[in-house]
């Protein structure tokens, strides 16, 4: 059993059997966690990977700018729970951020772009050359297609310029969140007989990735969610009015039982911070939500502008800090 995970499928050797897979959301919300020095934050790390073993709704990475760890998640109450469980259960007392929305980077048309990469420092050089389009996919993710013909780029160092691609739609280009649904097509390219090199490659092609991602009028979604909220009657206007503001849509409404309301909608995550005290105040504590994710839409443009540039910001503290 040490060797077994949440998901998997425990049957007789002889007889083979393979259930049906759970269906995991995607993480919508983020929490920025940080240890006192090194040697917590290698409990820090440790601690968070056997949790995500058994929670695949959990997952965690380092941002490679801060260095701090980021942790995803379902909700506020998700990621309170498990920073609860570093303390009780691991003995590590990590520093946290404010959550913030899970938002993700993807790209509205074509562009291509080409990238020679090329280093000397007195030894041995780098080279690297390629030429890859992008093009969007939507719900399909990430698509990696190698058109290269005649060997314009040995077959040994594709792997390498795939990985290059793979880690920069990893962290993002234009705010530092991940890139979906994106076919990374690539042409053409050249290598050198001595100075081309795995590390060239890798490099290339996140700069490659980067430069058409930018010119193909990159957009941010967020996630919506479905909320139902269960009110008496005589609050339901001041409830409705609230969630419009919080550009919420009611889908519809019902009798839950006398007296009382069942509504069902769509409300963006980003505007759901702390919504549990608004809702107890305008209903004196007798009005209650539940939410799950729905899906990913696109942010307003008009927002999109503010939150690369909060997210920009908190990159830059971050390098000074350093």
């Amino acid at each position: 059993m040490k060797g077994s995970n949440t998901g998997d499928t425990l049957c007789d050797e002889a007889n083979p059997l393979l259930m049906e897979q759970i269906f995991v959301p995607p993480s919508v919300i983020n929490l920025r966690l940080s240890a006192a020095d090194r040697k917590e934050h290698e409990r820090l790390v440790s601690s968070l990977r056997k949790l995500a073993l058994e929670d695949p709704s959990f997952t965690q990475r380092i941002d490679e700018e801060s260095g701090e760890t980021i942790i995803s998640g379902m909700g506020e109450l998700h990621l309170e729970v498990i920073v609860d469980r570093l303390r009780t259960e691991f003995g590590v007392i990590a520093e946290k951020g404010a959550p913030s929305v899970a938002y993700r980077e993807t790209i509205t048309r074509e562009a291509q772009a080409e990238t020679r990469f090329i280093k000397q420092t007195g030894g041995r050089g780098q080279y690297a050359h390629c030429v890859m389009r992008i093009e969007p996919n939507p719900g399909g993710g990430f698509d990696f297609v190698n058109h290269i013909r005649g060997g314009a780029i040995p077959t040994e160092f594709i792997p390498a310029l795939r990985r290059g691609v793979q880690e920069t739609i990893n962290q993002g280009v234009i705010a530092g969140y991940p890139v979906v649904d994106v076919r990374t097509v690539l042409l053409d390219g050249s290598a050198h007989d001595v100075d081309s090199s795995d590390m060239a490659f890798r490099t290339a092609g996140s700069m490659c990735f980067k430069e058409a991602f930018r010119k193909a009028m990159p957009q941010l979604f967020e996630p919506i969610m479905k909320i139902e909220i269960n009110t008496p009657d005589e609050f339901i206007g001041d409830i409705v009015g609230d969630l419009t503001r919080r550009r919420g849509k009611i889908q519809n409404m019902r009798r839950f039982r006398k007296g009382s309301q069942k509504l069902n909608g769509t409300v963006p995550l980003a505007e759901m911070f702390g919504y549990i005290t608004t809702l107890r105040s305008a209903s004196s504590g007798r009005a209650n939500f539940s939410m799950e994710f729905a899906a990913y839409e696109p942010l307003p443009r008009h927002m999109e502008e503010t939150v690369i540039k909060e997210a920009l910001e908190r990159k830059g503290q971050k390098k000074r800090a350093r």
